[in-house]
């Protein structure tokens, strides 16, 4: 009889080594555990120049009309190290009630960068991910509404000895191209905005917010939900505001619903190749989505995924170059960019370090050309051990010619975005 039941015992482990064997092998290339450094050659010729006061700055944007960059940065570098969310750090609420992070423009010519004064605006702003939209009121180009995400405090006090808890909202701002200022619209909450992490705008009322994870702090089931891929418990929510018109609390003025859930790690979003196609990354399972929105005008606001890419590291938030010189697709080198950390599996130490050590690279994939299936054509277009540039979280291509282009990265931990000359 026990020998039966070391048998049954034996078989379900067998059955579960099978059925997980490829699932933690590919965390384990993903997350670069066994990943070291010098990694070779790539990125190490190329010449890169910092753009000043820069300083943490998670996502960037092109604004092709303007062709100005868009960031939101954090600006104090002690700030991330204390209070940072998305990495699960909630040690210094105190000093993120009294942070204040910037949203500034980058001139990628002349590479400078430039912050913008708010109006209207008071609080704290611990930022992350934002987004950037052409005001529908006025000429193309002219002016833009800025989502960003903010992880504020919960300013509910704790029991002694609990966990502080975050209390993350969005932010709407409106910018005028060429102007020092950026006017503060409202601030954005629900319910179902948990662990926001990136945002997608159709519209100044129109916005989808992705939730990184179900579990917060520093929780075993937080980690688990990081290296276990089908710990598919986070989602996409949309949020939809009835007016622009001021309001006298977070949640007032909206509504909310799942647009999109069962996915891992639920990461940064990006605009794709036409206007009802969003990028979505799941980080920590190197995936990136490319799905659909709904119709305009459409009673839902449900997202269907369409296609997915896998790359061997964590990936963050993608963008979408389009080849301004294609005239055909033999010489089109559009493709999709995704960036991230090359050795997250020491993420959780280093998070915590200012001296530490975030190993980067990011990915350039496009079409093959000739085939009647979509396949894709990926390689690594920049790598670095963390000497010039520490994490990559956001990265966007601005065209300098055939075949020639600026390669913009930046990281939720880096000094400075920096810049340098790619090769498609």
């Amino acid at each position: 009889m026990r020998s039966a039941v070391y048998s049954i015992i034996a078989a379900l482990l067998a059955y579960q080594f099978y059925a997980l064997g490829p699932l933690i092998q590919r965390a384990v290339t993903v997350l670069g555990v066994f990943r070291s450094y010098p990694a070779g050659d790539i990125g190490t010729t190329q010449q890169v120049t910092s753009i000043p006061d820069t300083t943490h700055c998670e996502d960037l944007h092109h604004h092709v009309p303007s062709g100005l960059l868009f960031t939101a940065c954090e600006d104090d570098p002690s700030t991330r190290f204390q209070w940072f969310p998305p990495l699960g750090n909630l040690d210094n609420p105190k000093l993120a009630a009294e942070s204040r992070g910037s949203i500034h423009v980058i001139d990628p010519k002349g590479l400078e960068s430039r912050r913008l004064k708010f109006e209207n605006f008071d609080g704290a702003f611990i930022t992350h991910g934002i987004d950037v939209i052409d005001d529908p009121e006025l000429p193309t180009g002219q002016a833009v509404y800025i989502f960003a995400i903010n992880h504020l405090p919960d300013p509910t006090p704790t029991a002694k000895g609990e966990e502080a808890k975050a209390r993350s909202q969005i932010e709407l701002f409106h910018h005028k191209i060429g102007t020092n200022t950026i006017r503060h619209i409202r601030s954005v909450w629900h319910p179902l905005i948990r662990t926001p992490n990136d945002v997608y705008a159709t519209s100044p009322t129109s916005v989808y917010a992705t939730n990184d994870h179900y579990y917060t702090g520093h929780s075993i089931m937080r980690m688990l939900e990081d290296v276990y891929y089908g710990a598919k418990w986070t989602d996409t929510v949309h949020i939809k505001l009835d007016s622009l018109s001021p309001v006298k609390t977070s949640d007032a003025g909206l509504s909310a619903s799942v647009a999109l859930a069962g996915v891992h790690n639920n990461n940064g979003l990006g605009h794709g190749r036409a206007e009802d196609e969003i990028l979505i990354a799941q980080a920590a399972s190197g995936t990136l989505h490319i799905a659909q929105l709904p119709p305009k005008g459409s009673s839902n606001y449900n997202i269907t995924i369409l296609d997915t890419l896998e790359v061997d590291s964590v990936v963050d938030n993608p963008s979408y170059f389009k080849d301004p010189l294609a005239t055909g697709p033999s010489d089109d080198r559009s493709g999709f960019l995704l960036p991230g950390i090359s050795k997250a599996a020491t993420l959780a130490e280093t998070s915590r370090d200012p001296a530490g050590k975030d190993p980067v690279k990011v990915f350039y994939t496009k079409p093959s050309a000739g085939v009647k299936a979509q396949q894709w054509e990926t390689r690594v277009i920049f790598e670095d051990d963390s000497s010039r540039i520490r994490s990559a979280s956001a990265a966007v291509l601005i065209s300098l010619g055939k075949s020639k282009a600026r390669l913009f990265v930046t990281g939720f931990v880096s000094a400075n975005v920096i810049a340098l000359d790619a090769d498609l």
